[in-house]
């Protein structure tokens, strides 16, 4: 079986200006490096499709969705929050980002792919039912996750979340669902200060400043595995945040590409063991150009067994 990767031209179109640090250099270096790697050639590649307003209901609002629809500019920009900014081609992308993962969702659960990894943007996890944040307009896993659930009935969906920033939108839509399990890790004190409320579906594990990959390793040993196994998910879905490397700015934490391939292996063997396989990867953080790159080679090396 092959890996999947789905990503559009549009996502380079979406910008928040010149010293914003969710850039479209973020996909074209991701791109360059899979290039350069090799790996390019042995993946299956689609095209982001646009996902409908009905699709973004499965998650937000309809009065979220008219507000964000209502703000898009005919030109320049327009803020959302102070670090949430569209342009003129943001709506489109923010429809193709939360596609994408609709799209590797069909893919893996048609048996046309194993499983996918989505190079989106704009990111999602932050966005709320209610509320764009955090550089993210509509929760792209989370949107995936209901939409297996509607489209192909699955009842236990994992959502992975190794972001360096708690995936506050995500926990929002699923908080205390015995439908998810949602197993994450983020620095802490830190944007967006949230993830320390108690629910029975929730496996969140603050780490503070330098945690390097040995703890995070241990974590996932100790506490995300085993609630994995319990709950024996028929799809995991990642939120494959790489701002916890330890070259990004953006976070203090310490992790490097081996790590990733490290926590990625340990989701293909649950996957391999509960889900027939079937992981949807989809892009969050990152924000250190060379370390983006290097990073997602590695998670999709790892996701394709290259």
């Amino acid at each position: 079986m092959t890996t999947g990767y789905i990503t559009h031209p549009d996502f380079l179109k979406h910008e928040m200006g010149s010293h914003h640090p969710e850039c479209p250099e973020r996909i074209q270096a991701i791109n360059d490096q899979m290039i350069r790697s090799g790996i390019d050639r042995f993946l299956h590649h689609l095209d982001a499709p646009l996902a409908s307003e009905e699709q973004l209901e499965l998650v937000h609002s309809p009065d979220h969705i008219a507000f964000v629809k209502d703000q898009a500019p005919q030109s320049g920009y327009a803020m959302l929050d102070g670090d949430t900014i569209m342009n003129p081609h943001t709506w489109q992308a923010a429809l193709r980002a939360a596609g994408a993962a609709i799209a590797g969702v069909d893919a893996v659960m048609k048996g046309e792919v194993e499983n996918v990894f989505c190079a989106v943007r704009p990111p999602g996890h932050h966005a709320e039912p209610t509320r764009s944040m955090g550089f993210c307009l509509f929760d792209n896993v989370a949107i995936a996750a209901r939409y297996a659930m509607q489209a192909y009935g699955i009842e236990r969906v994992a959502i992975i979340d190794f972001d360096v920033h708690h995936g506050n939108g995500t926990e929002a839509a699923f908080f205390n669902d015995p439908n998810v399990l949602m197993c994450s890790i983020f620095q802490h004190p830190f944007y967006p200060y949230s993830g320390l409320d108690p629910a029975h579906n929730m496996v969140n594990v603050p780490l503070p400043a330098a945690t390097r990959g040995d703890v995070v390793r241990s974590v996932v040993e100790e506490k995300w595995l085993p609630a994995l196994r319990n709950f024996e998910p028929q799809l995991i879905i990642i939120s494959a945040g790489f701002d916890a490397h330890r070259e990004d700015d953006l976070g203090q934490m310490g992790l490097v590409e081996d790590d990733y391939v490290w926590i990625t292996k340990r989701l293909k063997e649950i996957a391999h063991e509960y889900a027939n396989d079937r992981i949807v990867s989809c892009l969050e953080g990152g924000y250190n150009l060379s370390a983006l790159g290097r990073s997602v080679v590695a998670h999709v090396k790892a996701l394709a067994d290259i």
